[in-house]
């Protein structure tokens, strides 16, 4: 069973859904969970989607090189 992990970020995407990020722990090994969730309850309680994205450590400099180069490019 996957545990909660660690919250590294929230971005709110609109009233009833935001993107979690986090270091989470499933069968001994680490990864980053970016997840959509959503809310029926004004915010009391956010559930996850299937929509989203893990991330092991393996690949976490491609991402991040990656999301650099957006950077720039979203700046020009």
């Amino acid at each position: 069973m996957a545990d909660e992990g660690k919250m590294l970020a929230t971005i709110s995407r609109s009233d009833t859904e935001q993107l979690q990020i986090a270091v989470k722990e499933f069968k001994g090994r680490k990864y980053l969970d970016m997840r959509i969730f959503y809310t029926t309850d004004g915010g009391d309680s956010w559930l996850p989607t299937k929509k989203g994205v893990t991330c092991s450590p393996d690949n976490l400099e491609t991402l991040k090189n990656a999301i650099e180069e957006a950077q720039k490019e979203l700046a020009e």
